[in-house]
């Protein structure tokens, strides 16, 4: 009788029907989760789940689907009134013909691989899109968002950015947008938890805006802000997140009084920050991915 080889084992478990796939642990990929005070518990269902191809990546494929890109992204210094550079990424589309420019606005963790990742999603939906780092000088030895120590002091500092401040760059970022050989002369904001306030926030200090998307940021509160608005703005939001939802009513009614488009998405189920942590909620994270996406998309193609 032969002896019976390790290989022989191995290939008998691998053809045996029925054999269940190994395990793979389960990752947290929600950090952002204590800053939005969002409790509810991360479940098992959908731990693993990615992006589709055509949707934006969650934080842990985003480094991949950036390498594996077949876009052109780069690093641009683009000029500061009053001196120096603001540190930005750029992502270009595959398009024949000019393309409207679209300012993602990173959260309160700065300028990340994930951030990156959904510059170069919005590249493969046929938009120049252009993701400042708004913390370029305000870190230690005048750096950006890598020069800050931890992931706490980077939340530090974008919390210390003043609104003046970040209106000035994000003018800056635009002018340079719409100077582009490639662009068509239209320009958009789009902006997650910090950056989705900061991209609401925007359209009140900047007229020549042609559309504003709020992915789960506060609205605007200082009385009489929102009648300075030109654009239409979409916002799209997690069920799971009282804090920022709060201010959703008052603004609606607020801008239909005044006669301007507010469009409020509410996800059932998803948390704050549904859009990069999509294995999270019980899979309802990734279910408002699939839905705000596209709704996003259809909005900019309205309106840009």
């Amino acid at each position: 009788m032969k002896p019976i080889t390790l290989v022989a084992l191995l290939t008998a478990a691998w053809l045996a029907p029925g054999t269940p796939a190994l395990a793979q642990p389960a990752v947290n990929t929600d950090p952002h989760a204590a800053h939005a005070m969002d409790a509810a518990p991360q479940g098992a269902t959908g731990a693993t789940q990615g992006a589709a191809a055509h949707l934006p990546p969650g934080e842990e494929q985003a480094k991949a689907r950036l390498n594996a890109s077949p876009r052109h992204g780069e690093y641009a210094d683009i000029a500061l009134a009053g001196g120096g550079t603001l540190r930005t990424w750029v992502s270009y589309p595959e398009r024949k013909d000019k393309a409207p420019v679209v300012i993602v606005i990173h959260e309160i963790f700065g300028l990340s691989d994930w951030v990156r990742g959904v510059a170069d999603q919005l590249a493969a939906d046929g938009y120049i899109a252009i993701a400042p780092d708004l913390l370029t000088g305000k870190g230690p030895n005048g750096g950006g968002t890598d020069a800050f120590a931890s992931r706490d002091d980077v939340v530090a500092g974008v919390r210390g950015l003043a609104e003046d401040d970040v209106v000035t760059r994000l003018n800056a970022v635009r002018d340079y947008g719409l100077k582009l050989p490639a662009a068509n002369g239209k320009t958009a904001t789009v902006g997650y938890c910090w950056g989705g306030s900061t991209s609401f926030t925007y359209a009140t200090r900047q007229p020549g805006l042609n559309a504003a998307v709020v992915f789960y940021g506060t609205s605007p509160s200082a009385p009489g802000t929102l009648s300075a608005i030109k654009a239409p703005v979409l916002g799209l939001y997690g069920e799971n997140d009282a804090r920022v939802n709060a201010t959703i009513d008052g603004a609606k009614a607020e801008m239909a009084k005044l006669n301007k488009v507010f469009e409020p998405h509410i996800y059932p189920g998803a948390g704050h920050g549904f859009l990069r942590a999509q294995s999270g909620q019980d899979g309802a994270n990734l279910k408002a991915t699939e839905a705000a996406w596209p709704t996003m998309l259809a909005f900019f193609k309205k309106h840009l």
